[in-house]
């Protein structure tokens, strides 16, 4: 009796344990932070996920799961500095736009855009986590590139792969702010030329519509479904589909459009401007969609664009074309959802606290544009080179950062760094642009906090405030606590003996409200000669990202 009773205990806790580790439920976004335009394809039982990343590099992140919920970063399509030249010059969420991610006969392909560049191309892997093909920029018959941005590829059931891009064939552009279209051409994949007839499938699902993009194609029980975003990436974002019983058209708006928006819910809604989506199918025969969306906090978007995971099922509307319904029954975006029925699949929870001992700086870390040489060392910390380059320039600064993605965090480095030049500072920085940043830096006599901030109107100047204290250590601790829309910086000889610098500090400089930009935030390491060369390194022993509630 006594050893079935134990027996009886042992298989409660089993289950019980079983039961706690696999969750009903996820919690939205599937990728926080910076992730916008999310692309997905399954092979197998894995899922892909690519997202744009406009100037950093390495560019183009890609993710995979078992279960649509837990994610892993696995690789970049764009990971070698000579495959890519987003150099000098490529501005402010410029680089790459939304790209596509699809599997064909052992092949990968994601296809996108770089601004700044030489326009639309696309790479190929037979794994995804790479190495993956020096870019093929599509063509047109005359051998420029072709027109638009944020291209898709759709293979047909003879096998012939078609290119749908964004632009008009013909017509006024300017006949209504925002008037764009989606058409398609058949492509060479071999040569990246695109041959044939083109065709104009749409110009928005209603009169007056205004930028169309994002756009791919699906068959579906016999019919062509074409669904796009439109609206633009703020608060009238929305995902609209058009069906078609041929290819080539014509393309009807589906009378249920948009099939996804927050636009009416806003700014009541915990996720705001949701649009930008793909389609994909599990292995049981289940449909599910990824698109970007937003979460404001005290009323600013400071995450930019993230990854959202809806359910979706295939209707019938009256005129019994194929309708995607997004979460049936709810209709919109939540924050905590009914988790896909599939195995459940965690992978193993990624440390963030880096000692920088590998021989790389791992996948987490990002530089601005692509570099022309090797200015940074790990193994014995991170070791960055003292270049002329600064943040407030179109360049590849000596500076590497991650993601943040979290309204409440906090970061740390130790830092080892001594000259006797003004010029010649390095530190810890929270960045979302150019113009739009801060910078905690150890200089020649102290250390410095400078905010540069500006609003986004064309003809308005850059902000910029300093503090200085005074500080003779070479090493030395670097702080910032982030509070949703604030953030207080400190320094000190250790971390339980941190001294704050400047008072608290307004950190919606970073906000798309304020900087009206595509990229996201990142926080990270930096150094620099202020416009001169130096022979300086500066060594950063440690660096932690910490969560906050």
């Amino acid at each position: 009796m006594v050893r079935s009773l134990f027996t009886l205990i042992v298989v409660l806790l089993i289950y019980s344990s079983e039961a706690k580790a696999q969750p009903d439920r996820f919690r939205n976004p599937i990728l926080p932070g910076f992730y916008p335009d999310p692309s997905i394809c399954r092979v197998g039982e894995y899922f892909y996920i690519v997202n744009s990343s406009f100037e950093w590099y390495p560019a183009l992140p890609i993710h995979r799961s078992k279960d649509l919920v837990n994610w892993e970063k696995i690789g970049h399509a764009i990971h070698r500095s000579d495959q890519l030249d987003m150099g000098k010059g490529v501005k402010d969420s410029n680089g790459i736009f939304a790209p596509t991610i699809r599997y064909r006969d052992g092949l990968f392909y994601v296809i996108t855009t770089c601004i700044g560049c030489n326009g639309n191309f696309y790479v190929t892997a037979e794994d995804p986590a790479g190495p993956w093909s020096d870019p093929i920029w599509v063509k047109n018959e005359n051998g420029k590139g072709a027109r638009g941005i944020d291209p898709s590829l759709f293979w047909d059931d003879d096998g012939r792969c078609y290119y749908i891009g964004t632009g008009l064939l013909g017509g006024d552009r300017k006949e209504w702010k925002g008037k764009g279209g989606i058409w398609l051409q058949e492509i060479d994949l071999k040569s990246g030329k695109l041959i044939g007839a083109k065709t104009q499938l749409t110009l928005g699902y209603a009169s007056n519509a205004r930028w169309p993009e994002g756009p791919h194609i699906y068959k579906v029980e016999g019919q062509y479904l074409l669904l796009i975003g439109e609206g633009g990436t703020n608060s009238f974002h929305s995902v609209t589909v058009f069906n078609s019983k041929n290819l080539r058209g014509p393309y009807k708006p589906n009378d249920s459009n948009p099939v996804m928006t927050h636009r009416h819910l806003a700014p009541f809604h915990p996720i705001d401007q949701t649009g930008h989506a793909d389609l994909v199918q599990d292995e049981n025969g289940n449909w599910y969609s990824v698109m970007l969306g937003k979460r404001p906090v005290d009323g600013f978007i400071m995450l930019a664009r993230e990854t959202f995971l809806a359910e979706v099922s295939m209707m019938r509307n009256p005129e019994n074309d194929i309708t995607p319904i997004y979460n049936p029954g709810v209709g919109s975006l939540q924050l905590e959802q009914k988790r896909p029925n599939l195995p459940w699949s965690p992978v193993p929870e990624k440390s963030l606290k880096y000692n920088f001992e590998d021989e790389d700086l791992g996948l987490d870390w990002n530089m601005l544009r692509t570099p022309k040489s090797k200015w940074y060392s790990t193994g014995d910390g991170l070791q960055l080179q003292l270049r002329p380059e600064v943040l407030n320039e179109f360049t590849n600064p000596s500076f590497v950062g991650m993601r943040v993605t979290d309204h409440v965090y906090q970061v740390t480095t130790e830092l080892s760094f001594k000259t006797g030049k003004e010029n010649e500072k390095a530190g810890l920085v929270i960045y979302r642009r150019s113009t739009s940043h801060f910078q905690l830096l150890k200089g020649k006599d102290g250390i410095t906090l400078t905010v540069t901030s500006k609003i986004g109107v064309k003809d308005e100047p850059v902000k910029t405030e300093e503090v200085s204290v005074p500080y003779k250590k070479a090493e030395v601790i670097l702080h910032a606590r982030v509070n949703k829309s604030k953030v207080q910086f400190y320094f000190g000889e250790s971390v339980d003996k941190l001294k704050p610098i400047g008072g608290e500090l307004d950190y919606t400089i970073l906000s798309d409200e304020v900087t009206m930009k595509f990229n996201g935030v990142y926080s990270g390491l930096y150094a620099t000669g202020s416009g001169e060369s130096s022979n300086q390194y500066a060594r950063f022993d440690k660096y932690e990202y910490q969560k906050g509630e």
